[in-house]
């Protein structure tokens, strides 16, 4: 779904009524978002902790909320799993029940395969859409929300396979509410995608942390450590219990991800081994032009 598709153009009704599912970073951000960007959009908030929904109704980024998802789905007319992975999974069954006629129901999961199948066995297939916006931050909570997060960043959007026109409208209407470029996509390449593009980097920082920290005491981390070790490793300090979610919801792309890295680091083990100078060279140099980045 480029600029050029029958979707980019796509804007949710005046007053439409969306209703969002955990208030942390993300659900946060995205009530954030559109409270900017489209005020007239009546936001309310859902979550498990009376005082987090207090917070997000003195912030001014909802309207109001409620701690129970029977009381909210029906009242809204896009309905956003703002939540863990395996938590958007469990809740698919109940809010598809819940939703009004018309409503869609969509989610913000970094895996979609797994949301997406939940979604096709839900009685309300018909109105899902799986959807992953590409943005993020390593802190999590309410207080990390950022009302400009979704700007400019890719919003994947994963239908099920009877997911009609209207519900991918608002989908694509939502992520460009947010500030977001929609992007249609089979669910499963999304994942294999993302397993190299965002899982594998988690779990190469997370395992180079634990590399540096068996070795090296931490007064002469902080003295002999950079922006290199900082950048690299930032994507450790992320929400341990979210990365369970995408690791396991995941595993087997991020296994062959993994694997496909082994090779890469055993083929530069073996270079410096042999102190092989113009291997060394080649192989730095493919890196530095594969990397493809803007």
């Amino acid at each position: 779904m480029g600029q050029d598709s029958p979707w980019s153009f796509a804007r949710l009704p005046d007053g439409c009524r969306i209703g969002i599912v955990g208030l942390g970073l993300m659900g946060g951000s995205l009530a954030a978002a559109l409270r900017t960007r489209r005020p007239d959009l009546r936001l309310l908030g859902v979550a498990r902790r009376p005082e987090t929904l207090a917070l997000a109704v003195e912030k001014g980024l909802v309207d109001g909320g409620s701690v129970s998802l029977a009381e909210a789905v029906p009242e809204v007319d896009v309905l956003v799993l703002a939540v863990p992975v395996r938590s958007i999974i469990g809740l698919v069954p109940e809010a598809a029940t819940l939703l009004r006629d018309g409503a869609l129901l969509t989610d913000l999961g970094s895996t979609k395969s797994a949301v997406v199948a939940a979604m096709t066995a839900s009685p309300a297939a018909g109105h899902c859409v799986g959807g992953h916006p590409m943005c993020g931050r390593e802190l999590h909570g309410l207080e990390a929300a950022q009302a400009d997060l979704y700007v400019g960043a890719t919003w994947a959007l994963c239908p099920t396979a009877t997911s009609d026109e209207p519900s991918l409208m608002l989908a694509a209407g939502l992520a460009r509410a947010a500030g977001a470029v929609p992007m249609l996509i089979e669910p499963d390449r999304h994942d294999a995608i993302v397993a190299r593009t965002s899982h594998l980097p988690y779990a190469v920082a997370a395992s180079l942390v634990r590399a540096v920290a068996a070795v090296v005491p931490d007064g002469e981390l902080q003295a002999l450590s950079a922006g290199g070790y900082r950048d690299t490793t930032r994507l450790a300090a992320s929400d341990c219990d979210m990365m369970l979610d995408i690791l396991l919801t995941n595993r087997q792309h991020v296994l062959s991800a993994l694997a496909d890295m082994a090779g890469q680091i055993g083929e530069l083990i073996r270079v410096l081994e042999r102190a092989d100078e113009v291997e060394l060279r080649r192989f730095l140099e493919q890196a530095r032009h594969e990397r493809r980045l803007k």
